[in-house]
C-alpha cells in the first residue's frame, strides 16, 4: 500500500487514528510516569483547536497552501482534516512551519526542539494559554511527525 501523499485527506485520517491513540509505548518509556500523568490531565480536559499549516507545500503535491485542523474535546479528536488556504478554519491557534521542518520532524528530529528552536511558531492565539498545555502539544507533534506520509524532494533554489 503506497504511503498518502504529506497533507492528503488520507494523511490526515491518519493523524486523527495517530492523536486518538496517543505517544507509543517507547516515547512513554523515554519520560518518568508524572509527565504521563500530567498529559493524560491536560489531554482529557483539553478543549482547543490547532490550525497547522506548511508555510512551503511543493506545488508538485497539488494541495497549495493548507492547514491540517485538529479538533478536541476532552481528550477525543473530534475533527482532523485538511482545509486549503482559503477557507482557513476558525482555531485556537494557529502554528506554522516550513516543508521542509515538516519533513525533518517526519524524519525523527524531535518535536521539543521543533517548538524550543521555533521551527513551529504560534502565529494566532493566546500564548500564555497556549504553553499551560506545552506538553500535551509536543507529544502530539512528536506523534503527526510518526504518521507515515511521503514527502517530496525539494531542491533550495
Amino acid at each position: 500500500m503506497p504511503l498518502p501523499d504529506f497533507f492528503s485527506k488520507e494523511w490526515a485520517a491518519q493523524v486523527r487514528d495517530a492523536l486518538t491513540a496517543g505517544p507509543s509505548e517507547q516515547a512513554r518509556g523515554d519520560k518518568l510516569q508524572v509527565y504521563w500523568d500530567f498529559f493524560e490531565q491536560v489531554k482529557g480536559t483539553y478543549l482547543d483547536s490547532w490550525a497547522l499549516w506548511c508555510r512551503s507545500l511543493p506545488a508538485e503535491l497539488g494541495v497549495g497552501p493548507a492547514y491540517l485542523f485538529v479538533q478536541w474535546e476532552r481528550g477525543t479528536v473530534t475533527d482532523c482534516q485538511i482545509i486549503g488556504a482559503a477557507g482557513a478554519p476558525e482555531a485556537t491557534y494557529v502554528l506554522g512551519m516550513d516543508y521542509a521542518d515538516w519533513k525533518a520532524l517526519h524524519e525523527g528530529y524531535d518535536a521539543q526542539r521543533t517548538v524550543m528552536y521555533r521551527k513551529m511558531l504560534l502565529e494566532d492565539g493566546n500564548l500564555l494559554e497556549f504553553f499551560k498545555g506545552i506538553y500535551f502539544f509536543v507529544e502530539c507533534l512528536g506523534v503527526i511527525g510518526m504518521v507515515p506520509a511521503r514527502y517530496l524532494e525539494v531542491r533550495s533554489s
